[in-house]
């Protein structure tokens, strides 16, 4: 017959490592639930609590027993926890930079927030330009002490690692987002102001009477007081941006379109077309060509501050846009931008009457008495992302660079 001190000991054993026990798969669900956040230890405090029993206190058989159970429930030393930004299932633990690639794809193959790259990329300090990723470089991936995922320069390429042995030029970085979307927009100013458009030189007319121009073609230019083999970027001037937000001109949309070498001045004079982009029109303006251009390596990373804006122009006038269009947003340096800021491209949320309120319909099926009915915004919903890539006072442009839904003019542009 077991006696009703022994039996209450037992019960308090039992309780106990069932507390323990419920304590840990809590913890398990946490940990599992918030990766990021350090998981809470009162298990650890209450077994604590338990054992620290001074030995020379007498002790009853129900507190004799509780000690008993704390101390052999000592949880285990937990596994490490992977932290910091998330990975993407089935990033590669090895990968060989090629030609082609650019670091937001790079950054996509990893990652699940692709701008949060520079958290995980590791410099070298030992490598030229570590920032940079060259073809050829081999990329790896691991955990660092703290659980946080890792990617770094395993070997370098045959560029970085002797280049003095190459007798063809060398290969450049590969860029961040592609060359070929962003090429019109690179030469400077790619906004103008009325003033610039009313005293730039600007193409007449072209020889041989042709309706465009591209490359190899010869142009007259007026108003255009420059030396022989001067070089001059021809600027298309396309759409007017207007800043929702207050109703102001901010500018008109400058599209590159060739350079103009000049070959013989006078009024007019001639310049013949290098290096085009796309067709040059009668009309294109001629500006000083600029050779800080706008780089394509940058680093990937929110902004700095909060940003809340719109799109205001979509480069090229189509009305879906999708990955790789040009838009212009209604935010730049004045509100924190630089290039290399990511931001969130939201669908602007509908304003729809409300003809149910109070319980029964307000006007009729066909629309009928219902502009009584209060008016209610929608939320916005997610629909893409944008990477900015130049930067203006008042505006800039951006990339899209991916798209789950149609994104337009008025679209709300945010921090990620």
């Amino acid at each position: 017959m077991v006696s009703n001190q022994v039996l209450g000991a037992r019960l308090a054993a039992g309780l106990l490592i069932g507390a323990i026990t419920l304590g840990g798969c809590s913890h398990l669900r946490h940990t599992e639930g918030t990766a990021t956040t350090p998981a809470p230890a009162p298990v650890t405090q209450a077994v604590g609590e338990a054992r620290a029993v001074p030995a020379e206190q007498d002790m009853t058989a129900t507190e004799a027993a509780i000690a008993a159970a704390g101390a052999s429930a000592a949880p285990a030393a937990a596994a490490p926890v992977e932290t910091g930004p998330a990975l993407k299932p089935g990033a590669p633990k090895h990968y060989t930079v090629k030609r082609g690639d650019t670091l937001w794809g790079i950054a996509t193959m990893y990652l699940r927030d692709p701008w949060l790259w520079p958290e995980v990329w590791i410099i070298n300090p030992q490598i030229p330009n570590p920032h940079l990723i060259y073809p050829g470089d081999t990329l790896a991936l691991a955990f660092g002490a703290d659980g946080r995922p890792q990617v770094s320069l395993e070997q370098a390429g045959a560029v970085r690692l002797d280049p003095r042995l190459r007798s063809t030029p060398l290969e450049s970085a590969i860029p961040t987002i592609p060359y070929a979307a962003i090429a019109a927009f690179l030469s400077r100013p790619t906004v103008m102001t009325d003033d610039e458009i009313r005293h730039a030189p600007y193409v007449l007319a072209f020889r041989d009477m042709h309706e465009v121009a591209g490359s190899g073609n010869e142009v007259y230019v007026r108003n255009l007081s420059a030396a022989e083999n001067t070089r001059f970027a021809v600027v298309h001037v396309a759409d007017a941006l207007r800043d929702p937000d207050d109703g102001k001109l901010v500018g008109y949309v400058g599209i590159y379109t060739a350079t103009a070498l000049v070959q013989r001045a006078g009024d007019p004079a001639k310049a013949l077309l290098i290096d085009p982009a796309r067709e040059t029109l009668r009309g294109d303006r001629l500006l000083t060509t600029d050779a800080s251009q706008t780089p394509v390596t940058f680093a990937l990373r929110s902004p700095a501050g909060e940003v809340h804006g719109r799109i205001i122009n979509v480069v090229g006038g189509t009305d879906l846009v999708g990955p790789y269009e040009v838009v212009v947003i209604n935010r730049g340096k004045r509100h924190g931008l630089e290039p290399g800021n990511v931001l969130a491209v939201d669908q602007a949320g509908d304003v729809v009457r409300d003809v149910f309120r109070g319980g029964r319909q307000i006007g009729d099926t066909n629309g009928v008495g219902t502009s009584f009915a209060p008016r209610v915004k929608l939320p916005d919903e997610r629909s893409g992302t944008m990477l900015v890539f130049k930067v203006f006072d008042r505006v800039s442009f951006g990339l899209i660079v991916g798209a789950s839904d149609t994104i337009h003019v008025a679209d709300v542009v945010r921090n990620p």
